[in-house]
């Protein structure tokens, strides 16, 4: 037995470098490359390793002490056989076999890695492993699992659903890419997932197995895994680099004053470069230590509410509404929002708060659109399609549109500029018990009143059964949105920004009105015309109105 010093290796050049962790007591027994300490330089954390195996008799540093190569943080007692490693070749054979075994050992064990490390080997009749990934969301990011399809073992064909996800405002199925037999599955719900994100390993058969490149592979695999001697020290800032670290929100509530921050000086001087306040941010690494990935999170997080408009509670500067206790006054029971009530509250927000709002309000005789669409109930019934109203308010906005182009425009404040769109879009809301849905008809101007009538009715049904994709709610100019089911004489609808005006209809109700003569009982539908005061101007929206009543008065004039 033979007592060694513990010292600091190479650092790579790096000098006066932090102790994050002591991973070991005095009397601790470690094997050779067993991690001792670990230290934080200003790119990564790193393990100092045991320079033998052997029991730890002492421990000379301690948590936030830097130290440079060569120091002397510890000693170790370590047995003969490694002690002898310098010795002569004079001394006796059976004194320098148990290094020998001891060898044998090591490099049993480590074979033994490698072995556990390689994949299963392939079936000589052919079989591949992919990983299958997350495909493009249409935009979305960070949506989360809902529900996982398949298990471990199941196997599936192509196009099959994996897993089901949903983001602010619809449901989507993940396909599987191939046919084949599930593996690893790699996410679980309630994970969130972006493009390219892992999903499922998955065993696929193939007709004529490539053994001399499956043998190839085997043997790379095992060449790699050979490595699993090298210091664990490299391994360690590798896979704390990889990691994704924890999103950082504004919901996260900083420490109480006077507790202290775990973060070494290179994540001080990159929160201090950034202007981030290290209180407010969650630490991921050891001990809730907190790492530069968690400084960039939280950067990121910040920045993306800010381009947002803010949190729902607050925005531009407006302070956010202190709430009382509730429970001070009587019972309460508290309920998360769901994702697609939090995505609207926040949208609403900020288009109050960013659009200049006015509504104008208008009456239509819709008396003889009326008598006209009850006459089309047989032929509805042949056609499999109920003629409603809302076909004749999507083709007469749609020549609207047409005729007052102003009205069909985003404004782009930020390079002072007006989108004018040579396309016309509706969207149209829709009720449902998950919350408010805008599907988007395309095209409206070129279709005729059956074929919006079917369309319209179609994807009002896939919205109440959350089964609308991405891009059937994108890329609207003008939106509908209708009251006049359920009942009221007028409202305000807020503008869904980009688009610079809404248009909402109340119930209709029978009305006397003055014909110059006489007072006739006519049917008339009440409007509401909210607009983005930048874009439009009062007299422009008094001319659209105008001319909705106009064309919803007579029909004919929607053929011209």
């Amino acid at each position: 037995m033979s007592e060694q010093e513990i010292k600091v290796p190479d650092l790579g050049g790096a000098d006066e470098v932090e102790i994050i962790e002591v991973t070991v007591s005095e009397g601790d027994t470690v094997g050779e490359e067993d991690p001792i300490l670990t230290l934080e330089s200003d790119k990564a954390s790193v393990e100092l390793p045991s320079p033998a195996a052997g029991k730890i008799t002492k421990i000379t540093a301690k948590v936030g002490d830097k130290v440079k190569e060569g120091d002397v943080v510890g000693t170790l007692e370590v047995s003969g056989d490694a002690g002898d490693s310098g010795s002569s070749d004079d001394e006796p054979e059976e004194n320098q076999e148990p290094e020998g075994e001891s060898q044998e050992a090591a490099e049993s064990s480590d074979d033994g890695k490698a072995e556990e490390s390689k994949p299963a080997p392939k079936k000589s009749g052919g079989s591949r492993t992919e990983t299958v990934k997350v495909p493009n969301l249409d935009g979305f990011e960070d949506v989360p699992v809902i529900e996982i399809n398949v298990s471990e073992g199941d196997t599936v064909g192509e196009e099959d659903p994996l897993v089901t996800v949903e983001s602010d405002k619809a449901t989507m199925e993940i396909p599987s890419p191939y046919a084949g037999k599930v593996g690893k599955i790699l996410v679980k719900e309630g994970d969130k997932l972006s493009e390219g994100n892992d999903l499922l390993e998955m065993t696929i058969e193939e007709e004529g197995g490539d053994e001399a490149e499956d043998a190839g592979s085997s043997e790379d695999s095992g060449k790699a895994s050979e490595k699993t001697s090298e210091p664990e020290q490299k391994k360690a800032p590798e896979k704390q680099e990889s990691a994704p670290s924890q999103p950082q929100g504004s919901t996260y509530e900083p420490p109480a004053p006077g507790t202290k921050v775990h973060a070494g000086p290179a994540v001080r001087k990159l929160a201090r470069e950034l202007g981030a306040d290290l209180t407010r941010i969650k630490g991921s690494g050891p001990k809730n230590r907190i790492i530069k990935d968690d400084v960039h999170a939280y950067v990121k997080s910040q920045l993306q509410q800010a381009q947002q408009g803010g949190s729902v509670g607050t925005g531009s500067g407006i302070p956010g509404v202190k709430l009382p206790d509730f429970s001070q006054f009587g019972e309460v029971e508290r309920e998360g929002m769901s994702r697609m009530m939090a995505a609207t509250a926040t949208n609403m927000q900020r288009s109050w708060l960013n659009v200049p709002h006015v509504t104008q309000f208008d009456d239509a005789d819709i008396t003889e659109m009326e008598a006209f669409r009850k006459a089309q109930k047989t032929a509805g019934e042949k056609k499999g399609i109920k003629m409603t109203p809302l076909p004749f308010l999507l083709k007469a906005c749609a020549a609207a549109l047409a005729e007052l182009p102003q009205f069909n425009v985003s404004l782009d404040m930020e390079r002072k500029e007006v989108v004018h769109k040579k396309y016309i879009h509706i969207g149209i809301a829709v009720d449902t018990p998950h919350g408010l849905m805008v599907p988007v008809i395309r095209d409206v101007d070129q279709k005729g009143l059956w074929e919006l009538a079917a369309e319209s009715a179609e994807l009002a049904q896939k919205a109440r059964d959350k089964q609308l994709k991405p891009a059937e709610m994108q890329g609207a100019c003008f939106t509908i949105t209708s009251l006049g089911g359920i009942g009221g004489t007028a409202f305000t609808p807020i503008v869904n920004t980009p688009e610079v005006a809404i248009l909402g209809v109340s119930k209709a109700s029978m009305k006397p009105v003055w014909d110059g003569q006489e007072f006739q009982p006519r049917l008339m539908l009440p409007l509401s015309l909210s607009y983005d005061h930048r874009a439009v101007n009062g007299a422009d929206a008094a001319r659209f109105t105008n001319l909705l009543t106009q064309l919803l008065g007579d029909i004919r004039t929607l053929l011209l």
